[in-house]
């Protein structure tokens, strides 16, 4: 069974980007998209992914706030955050807190296979302020 992936980004350029990175992995799929954050909490629902990638700004409801009623909804999903902001210690912090299991930017397209795969094996990948943490 292939493994679903849910991209929640307001912006199509960068859900494309991230879809053929994605699919290009063996026994991955994208399941479905989301451009908002209502979006996503009702796909994560619908969907159930094995993964949700969610940007943090986001119009109608940001990351942080959709990822907290997708834990309670879709609590087996895990979460990775994506930012064009450096993510700092705090955001780090609030991303846990919402139930994410790891955050990166969008400028390190490498990094987003590297964090699913992570996310996959149940451990959690922060690239905080350009340190790499990685827990698996």
């Amino acid at each position: 069974m292939p493994v679903r992936i849910l991209i929640a980004d307001d912006d199509v350029s960068i859900r494309h980007l991230l879809r053929r990175i994605l699919e290009a992995q063996p026994g991955w799929e994208v399941c479905g998209e989301a451009a908002n954050g209502n979006d996503a909490v009702a796909k994560a629902e619908e969907l159930a992914p094995d993964v949700a990638i969610i940007d943090l700004a986001m119009p109608h409801k940001n990351g942080v706030q959709a990822a907290r009623e997708i834990l309670t909804t879709s609590s087996s999903t895990a979460m990775l955050l994506l930012t064009v902001q450096e993510v700092s210690a705090e955001l780090a912090r609030a991303a846990r807190e919402a139930g994410f299991r790891g955050a990166i930017t969008k400028g390190s397209s490498n990094e987003v296979v590297i964090a699913v795969e992570t996310l996959l094996g149940k451990g959690t990948f922060f690239d905080v302020e350009g340190s790499l943490s990685v827990n698996n």
